[in-house]
């Protein structure tokens, strides 16, 4: 089965912009909205779906640390009944809003930070896959494709909860199949080097890690980013891509 693309979106707040959404949607599968903690606003959040609605891209929520002046890139010492609220409390915005439109929120994508500690911290990510498992109706929790993934699923399975692993267009991979630190030089992939990871992943189902290794990656979903003009271009070309190998 071909790789679907996500795009983090919905992501302005009142006056400010951020990401050129509209450009974006014609390309994509998936569509991770803001739920206003770190980006986005009720108009927002709106007009996103209903640009999701127009080109029939599937809706997940996109929700954060309560981080709004700081993007939700800052991590948050929360306790596990505080990340579950507030992940309840976001996945339930998105999920109204995209009801009143005729649309099915189908799967949850922390942000930032979130994410990230998500990834690296077994309690924050037990939090959050409760807080999954206890939604109203059965969505699908998204995280990183790692070496991990075995692990992952089996916690996922106790909690009852399904999930997507996505991997990472424009990132270079460390050596344990997790993301190179972008302090560090090559972290951010050149478009050139972003499409020949996509083709590799798309037709191999591996990638090469920073030190030349080969790793194998399952992915259902590739992350892509279209913040800029040239974003935007690759991913006109990635979604190329995928539909060649198919």
């Amino acid at each position: 089965m071909p790789l679907l693309l996500n795009c983090d979106l919905g992501e302005s707040f009142g006056s400010w912009k951020m990401g050129l959404d509209e450009e974006v949607f014609p390309h994509i599968d998936q569509a991770n909205i803001a739920c206003g903690f770190h980006g986005g606003d009720p108009v927002v959040m709106m007009k996103t779906l209903g640009l999701a609605k127009k080109f029939g891209v599937m809706v997940g929520a996109h929700p954060a640390y309560p981080d709004l002046v700081g993007f939700g890139r800052r991590s948050m010492n929360c306790s596990e009944a505080e990340i579950i609220g507030f992940m309840l409390y976001q996945m339930s915005a998105m999920d109204g809003m995209a009801k009143s439109q005729g649309l099915t929120m189908e799967y949850v994508k922390p942000h930032g930070a979130l994410y990230n500690d998500m990834m690296a911290k077994a309690d924050v990510r037990g939090a959050i896959m409760k807080a999954v498992a206890q939604f109203h109706r059965p969505v699908k929790l998204m995280l990183q494709a790692t070496q991990d993934a075995a692990q992952h699923e089996q916690e996922a399975a106790n909690a009852g909860v399904e999930l997507l692993f996505e991997a990472f267009a424009d990132r270079c991979y460390d050596d344990d199949g997790k993301l190179l630190a972008r302090s560090k030089p090559g972290a951010v992939h050149t478009k050139e080097k972003m499409l020949a990871q996509v083709k590799q992943l798309n037709e191999q189902g591996t990638i090469t890690s920073v030190s030349g290794h080969t790793l194998n990656i399952k992915a259902d979903s590739l992350c892509v980013h279209g913040d800029n003009l040239e974003g935007v271009q690759a991913i006109a070309e990635i979604r190329q891509l995928i539909q060649q190998g198919a």
